[in-house]
């Protein structure tokens, strides 16, 4: 029997479709010849400190070094603590029992660093030594399964992917439970101040910026505009003189004569290429800049559309293709001639030669670009349209023409003074007629077809006017700037061609940056205001405590990242985990050393939003890591608000104002006994919180 594992249950249930599997086994779906079965995602995770004898946070534990990791079952929360999640150990044990009877073992977890440690984890845990084969496909249609499983490859073909994976999450448990541990020991104890190998480079960025953002101190300017005319044409050139006060600029503006001098005409010719096809993080940025989604919601719908086999993996960090995929977009081409809003551009586009820029099987990575599947989508909720649509959309602008414009620029000068004007017209829209969109940024919209002009020629001003401008900060992060940020360590740079060659120095990967922030939120970290992401005072004061050492460097984390992407290619192991230990070991220490200081920025320190007990009026309230609780409760209170609600983690944000205020607003993420997620407030009386739906 071949036993094939699949991360999900759904997934499992698609693949056994196809093999026409019914029958329900323990914790599989049989068929003649095959049972599928499924993880529950990290099934097992590496053991905790607990498992190597560091029990409690003392001083003395950190750097805690293992030589070997260990795994454990991953925990569930219970009235007296944790223990092995039950459903989990059972479909362990089913797994096991498959593995002992299974020919052969096919593995089916998503095709990628985090599905290969999912399925490594679980085979390592139940010490299964039976040789494994690897399913490797991009699309879940029937016939990419089909194929996949014609051409399964040697599980060893993807050993150094494992090391990588291996390595990432082995560097996060060193950096993430020293560090974490130290910086609270340090301060305290007061509250958990945790830090991680990538959610520290990021809440630096974030802190930053928001710190730069709001001392910026906003310096006003003015400038003179003229009209001009010829032929019957208005037109206007602004200077390039910038005045600190208005009656500066308007003594300026007296001595404009009412005729200007052309200085010089430049007439070029500009293209811009078409956009590189999307991959996960390129299209989140899209959907939160255009339609406001987190990053965790875009990957939740595209996981859901790639379940429904309406587009390509999505979990891809790459955004080319190569010519076996390339000979299959003409037929994907021809069914979006039946998209509601994309028929036109269909239509245009089968009938020309398609731009091959971007099909380049040296750029694609383990999964080709982000593409739609020669499925036709039947009804869609609105999510779901959001996010089809522009995968859809980016495949036609990918594969059209060039955009061509003529730019104008004209200097003239006037009593010393210079001036320009710039004009614009559009020679062929290529490929922004697919969405018939103009350019995001482009100073030459201003004005479309200039006049004819010559050198030295003079021109009748026909009105002087003052312009009053502001110098402008840079903007608070939102969520799609900060995904863009991430891509290159923080380095800002706009060319799309540009930022895909750095993005091995990235912060995290695609998959990973949408936890990344949810976890920043989660820590009561940074909060979402509007579209910007701000810090809350605890944020800042974390900041404030790591702002020069090197784990808040995103460069260092950028390195790291490569060096992970290095190690799945088949360098050295060894050496980047010896780099990683040193590193623990040498900012614990620092961290512990620095332990008055911390303590005076610790964001629980006395006078800083004091609690009183709602309960005996007495205590003040302290928020420890799995509770809000009394301080007097020696004395008999026994106020406790715990943070895990219905599956949902209060941060300290939710807590407080839940205390403070009697009432939370709606909040997501909490699941029912019966499984089901939902939405709602928390309010406080009489010492008890109750859900307000």
């Amino acid at each position: 029997m071949k036993v094939v594992i699949a991360e999900k249950h759904s997934v499992a249930r698609e693949l056994a479709r196809v093999f026409g599997a019914k029958a329900h086994g323990e914790g599989c779906l049989e068929c003649p010849g095959y049972a599928f079965t499924w993880a529950f995602g990290h099934l097992i995770q590496l053991a905790p400190p607990e498992a190597y004898g560091f029990n409690g946070w003392k001083q003395e534990h950190p750097p805690m070094l293992p030589e070997v990791f260990q795994l454990a079952v991953k925990k569930a929360k219970i009235k007296e603590g944790y223990t092995d999640d039950p459903f989990i150990v059972k479909q362990l044990q089913n797994i096991k029992h498959l593995f002992n009877e299974a020919t052969e073992i096919i593995v089916a977890t998503d095709a990628w660093r985090e599905g290969e440690l999912i399925f490594r984890y679980i085979y390592q845990y139940l010490k299964c030594n039976k040789p494994f084969k690897r399913l490797w496909i991009s699309s879940q249609t029937d016939e990419a399964i089909k194929n996949g499983f014609k051409n399964l490859k040697p599980g060893s073909t993807y050993d150094t992917l494992f090391y990588s994976a291996q390595c990432r999450s082995e560097a996060d448990w060193i950096v993430g439970v020293n560090v974490t541990q130290a910086l609270s020991i340090a301060a305290g104890n007061r509250s958990v101040l945790s830090l991680g190998r990538v959610q520290t480079p990021t809440l630096a960025m974030i802190c930053a910026r928001y710190i730069e953002n709001k001392g910026f101190i906003v310096t006003p300017y003015f400038q003179i505009q003229l009209s001009l005319q010829k032929n019957g044409i208005v037109f206007k050139a602004t200077g390039t003189t910038n005045y600190n006060s208005k009656p500066e600029a308007e003594q300026a503006a007296k001595r404009v004569q009412s005729t200007a001098r052309i200085m010089s005409v430049e007439i070029k010719e500009e293209k811009e290429t078409p956009p590189l096809l999307h991959d996960l993080g390129s299209l989140q940025q899209e959907a939160n800049r255009k339609h406001g989604y987190t990053a965790e919601q875009t990957l939740g719908i595209t996981q859901n559309l790639y379940e429904n086999k309406l587009i390509t993996y999505p979990r891809t960090e790459s955004r080319y293709i190569d010519e076996n995929v390339f000979s299959t977009i003409p037929g994907l081409i021809r069914i979006l001639k039946r998209h509601p809003n994309l028929a036109t551009a269909a239509g245009t586009l089968s009938a020309m030669n398609l731009n091959k820029k971007y099909v380049d099987a040296e750029n694609v990575t383990d999964h080709h670009a982000l593409l739609i599947t020669p499925v036709r989508p039947g009804q869609f909720s609105a999510e779901q349209r959001d996010i089809y649509h522009p995968v859809a959309s980016r495949m036609l602008e990918s594969f059209h023409h060039d955009y061509f414009k003529e730019l104008t620029t004209i200097t003239l000068v006037s009593d010393s003074i210079l001036f320009i004007a710039n004009g614009v017209v559009i020679k062929s829209r290529g490929w922004r007629a697919v969405l018939n969109e103009t350019e995001e940024t482009d100073d030459h919209n201003n004005q479309g077809t200039l006049p004819a002009v010559y050198e030295k020629e003079i021109l009748h001003v026909v009105k002087t006017e003052i312009l009053s401008k502001k110098t402008k900060q840079r903007p608070l992060f939102t969520e799609a700037t900060l995904l863009k940020a991430m891509e290159t360590a923080g380095r800002e740079m706009e060319d799309e061609a540009l930022r895909q060659t750095m993005k091995d120095n990235g912060l995290g990967t695609p998959t990973t940056r949408a936890n990344i922030i949810e976890t920043l939120i989660e820590q009561d970290y940074i909060l979402r205001e509007k579209k910007n992401l701000i810090p809350t005072s605890r944020g800042l004061s974390v900041y404030d405590i790591v702002k020069d050492k090197r784990i808040a460097q995103p460069e260092l984390t950028g390195q790291w990242e490569k060096r992970l992407e290095e190690i799945r290619t088949g360098t050295d192991v060894p050496a980047f985990k010896k780099e990683i230990r040193d590193y623990a070991a040498a900012i614990t220490q620092e961290l512990l050393a620095n332990g008055e200081t911390l303590q005076n920025l610790s964001p629980d320190k006395p006078g800083e939003d004091r609690m009183i007990c709602p309960a005996c009026k007495k205590g003040i309230i302290k928020l420890n890591p799995k509770a809000a609780g009394c301080s007097d409760y020696q004395s008999g209170c026994q106020f406790t608000v715990w943070r895990n609600i219905s599956g949902k983690t209060l941060t300290d944000t939710h807590l407080k104002t839940l205390i403070l205020k009697g009432k939370t607003p709606g909040l997501k993420g909490f699941v029912s006994k019966a499984g089901k997620a939902f939405e709602a407030a928390l309010a406080l009386e009489n010492g008890k919180v109750s859900f307000v739906f």
